[in-house]
């Protein structure tokens, strides 16, 4: 059995909605429960992140932006950006320790403390982009995640699934033009959800030609036609591109239960997804996978999805 790094702090709850939103402090307190309550929490390796400073940030984001973020916050502003990304007055430090937990979750891989990793981390991130926060999501925990590998472990191609059902546009967005990070995503078709970027023929600019690739999914897909991209599109781009390590968008809102969109995933399609990714990580970088929270606003699939992942995380 593979030792999984488990990433959390008591902060992350810290980061409070003014106003009803899906998400909220109640998604880690349900999955901390439900982990405890199935004799799961006990199996991992638990890794507690430090407060960062800016600089393992400013290798992503603006400093302009940061300034902003922390401003607004400072101020007592609702919204940061666009109405559905909320503040609290803590929400910039939170943001922060979100992006620590990440990078904890990476150093745990990077040096055999453990030898995958599960971030349950908030605010997540994969809609934020260089200098604006949107989404639910106010830094690119992913982002942050690939470029402390490569700038402090000497990784020199990273690649990122995304299987939150939204589209990482902020993801997308900041590696479209370097070559030495793959983006896949799978998401609901953008002509019907938020945020209406994801198109297939968004492959990449420049040097970064060929290192996006989309996988966009009609209303109502399920477990069958997530099984064929992953099949038919991951695994060759994977043995192209041949990275040495995974970093995982893992969002739980394509499960069928969730309420923000239409995609049918199982139970029993995310274990798919994650095996399949294990054993792409497993034939390609040595097994090292650092998955990070994203979605999933149902409490319930929430949980069952999560335990699923890790289970399939800690299998050889």
């Amino acid at each position: 059995m593979k030792n999984v790094a488990y990433v959390y702090h008591p902060d992350y709850l810290l980061h409070i909605p003014p106003f009803e939103h899906p998400e909220s402090p109640d998604r880690l307190i349900a999955i901390n429960q439900h982990l405890e309550s199935v004799g799961l929490l006990g199996t991992l390796v638990p890794v507690r992140p430090d407060y960062l400073d800016n600089g393992e940030i400013l290798r992503v984001h603006d400093p302009d932006y940061l300034r902003k973020l922390e401003l607004a916050c400072r101020r007592g502003d609702l919204t940061l950006d666009s109405e559905d990304t909320y503040l609290s007055k803590n929400s910039y430090s939170v943001a922060l320790l979100s992006a620590a937990g990440a990078i904890a979750g990476a150093e745990a891989v990077a040096t055999g403390k453990a030898d995958r990793a599960f971030c349950a981390v908030r605010p997540p991130g994969h809609h934020a982009a260089r200098a604006e926060g949107m989404g639910f999501c106010l830094l690119n925990n992913a982002a942050i995640t690939a470029r402390h590998l490569q700038a402090r472990h000497g990784v020199s191609k990273v690649m990122i699934i995304d299987w939150d059902v939204h589209h990482g546009n902020g993801t997308q967005s900041i590696f479209y033009e370097d070559p030495s990070v793959f983006y896949f995503s799978i998401h609901e078709n953008p002509a019907f959800l938020y945020p209406g970027t994801g198109r297939r023929w968004e492959t990449g600019k420049g040097a970064g030609v060929g290192t996006t690739l989309n996988a966009p999914m009609a209303p109502g897909a399920g477990d069958d036609e997530y099984r064929l991209a992953f099949e038919q599109l991951v695994a060759p781009a994977a043995e192209r591109f041949r990275p040495e390590v995974f970093i995982l968008s893992a969002g739980f809102d394509a499960h069928r239960d969730d309420p923000l969109a239409d995609i049918q995933l199982t139970e029993e399609g995310f274990r798919f997804l994650s095996r399949f990714t294990v054993e792409l990580a497993n034939r390609f970088c040595g097994g090292k996978i650092i998955s990070l929270l994203e979605g999933g606003y149902e409490r319930e699939s929430l949980t069952r999805c999560t335990e699923i992942h890790i289970r399939e995380l800690q299998k050889d």
